[in-house]
């Protein structure tokens, strides 16, 4: 069965009036989860296993996929209008998003949001079409060094998230990190900064940091500076159009970090979270404009968005065809496919290829019903900006905290979340970025991981990240990204004293 009979397989199976149906379901339940924060596919899909005994195993993947993409797709929503990530995948897209909304470009911003999902998910699609198996023997070229280098690079981009000082960007990735360590030590079942207490043993959640330092800290800011201009009626929605030049200016970030998230989202354990922030990083430091980030640039929408939607779509890669969950989605996804009584790995194409085709087929059925839905909502949408100060920050508080009681049921985490919101509010008094912060905290407990690994396959010897080509050639961009803007800096200034 050559490629294109496969689609053509595969849409006969997905366009089944039960599968379009199922389809439907899963990307409208996703969405609406997706805009609420703290929320999350997880927990959704966790509850749709139940649902998926005596379904057929494509219909089940089907709907949970759906659900997945369908959250990724809508997490941006309340990330623009609330500067409170709908999921841990859209945390970038806040910060240039929810300035659009303060500049009374929020409608704008969820236009150019849908636009870049739609596109960074149907390239995955593509590319799980095209090239799935072959970038499954890819990813399994990625060992513990390799991944220990690409976390690397992204630390070493760190600098690009400062608003100004470099230092204190540095100083709010090493707390980051140390917040990453807090917890029980897999390897040694050391406990680490748990200060004798039980519920820091398994850590602290991401979700419980990135809504504290965000949306508690934004809460806080507003009842504290009384910012009322800011939820004003009137203007606040703007257009949704997108002009000539914006649509130029956005077509080849867009473009790439669409491939660049796909095959992020390829790679098991790297995820679209990762994906978004790699995205805003490496296009900030592409831009001829860089200072314009962090303030309504509309490239810093449409790069994470498109990245974060491509890696969701990639992340299926590794599930479907080597059987290996990518991020805490997929991996429950591969329980309910167990469930259901299907194995995914490579011989999965011969055994159940109604399953692989037919999901792969349901993804452009499932981003043009995302963004059928979600456009023309848009206006509607937008109004929460409508609403008064007092109720709109009624309402983050609540859903921040159900989100963070959702995830675990613990009151503890209640107390964190609260904690995390006045270190934001300080940070944000002290001019210190919170975006070094988060992305120190996601790649610092995978970047330990991957370094104790290496060291166990090599004996202790450091050789392991230059010998192999991979990671010596990642750790050679991240030194290189660290220390060049440094030496041309310093030739700048020498020249110029040179002709003074």
């Amino acid at each position: 069965m050559d490629t294109l009979q496969s689609v053509l397989y595969g849409f006969e199976v997905a366009l089944t009036w039960q599968n379009v149906m199922f389809v439907f379901i899963g990307v409208l339940a996703g969405t609406i989860i997706g805009m609420l924060p703290g929320l999350g596919p997880i927990s959704a899909i966790a509850v749709m296993i139940p649902l998926s005994y005596g379904m057929d195993p494509a219909s089940a993947l089907i709907l949970m996929a759906g659900v997945y993409y369908g959250a990724i797709f809508g997490g941006s929503t309340s990330s623009v209008l609330l500067n409170a990530p709908g999921v841990a995948s859209t945390v970038a897209t806040t910060f240039d998003g929810y300035p659009m909304a303060q500049q009374g470009k929020a409608g704008k911003a969820l236009a150019i949001a849908a636009i870049a999902s739609f596109i960074g998910g149907t390239f995955a699609t593509v590319g799980l079409m095209l090239v799935a198996p072959q970038l499954s023997k890819f990813a399994l070229t990625f060992g513990p060094s390799e991944y220990f280098a690409l976390m690397l690079l992204g630390l070493t981009a760190i600098a690009s998230l400062s608003d100004g000082s470099t230092v204190k960007a540095f100083i709010s990735a090493c707390a980051g990190i140390m917040v990453a360590t807090i917890g029980i030590d897999a390897q040694t079942g050391t406990q680490r900064f748990t200060f004798g207490s039980v519920q820091l043993y398994d850590g602290i959640d991401f979700l419980v940091i990135a809504l504290g330092l965000f949306a508690l800290a934004e809460v806080t800011s507003l009842i504290i500076t009384r910012r009322e201009s800011l939820f004003k009626s009137g203007s606040n929605i703007g257009s949704l159009r997108i002009t000539k030049s914006e649509a130029k200016k956005m077509a080849a970030p867009v473009g790439r970090q669409s491939v660049f998230g796909f095959l992020i989202g390829v790679l098991p354990g790297a995820g679209a979270t990762i994906a978004s922030f790699l995205a805003y990083i490496s296009e900030k430091k592409l831009s001829k404009d860089p200072d314009s980030f962090g303030k309504g640039n509309v490239v810093g929408v449409a790069a994470p968005e498109s990245a974060n939607n491509a890696a969701a779509g990639g992340s299926f890669v590794p599930l479907l065809t080597l059987g290996i969950p990518g991020s805490g989605t997929t991996a429950i996804m591969l329980g309910a496919l167990l469930v259901v009584g299907v194995q995914p790995g490579p011989m999965l194409l011969n055994d159940h290829p109604d399953v692989f085709w037919g999901v792969i087929a349901s993804m452009y059925i499932g981003n043009v019903m995302l963004l059928i839905l979600n456009l023309p909502l848009i206006p509607y949408i937008a109004k929460i900006l409508y609403i008064p100060k007092g109720m709109l920050i009624s309402l983050i508080l609540v859903f921040c905290l159900i989100g963070v009681y959702g995830v675990s049921f613990s009151t503890f985490d209640l107390y964190v979340l609260i904690i995390f919101g006045v270190i934001g509010y300080a940070m944000r008094l002290l001019s210190f970025p919170a975006a070094p912060f988060i992305l120190a905290f996601i790649l610092g407990g995978m970047m330990e991981q991957s370094y104790r690994q290496a060291l166990t396959i090599s004996n202790g010897s450091l050789m392991v990240f230059i010998d192999r080509p991979i990671s010596a050639t990642l750790i050679g961009i991240a030194a290189l990204s660290l220390f060049a803007p440094m030496i041309i800096s310093r030739i700048t200034k020498r020249n110029k004293i040179g002709k003074a």
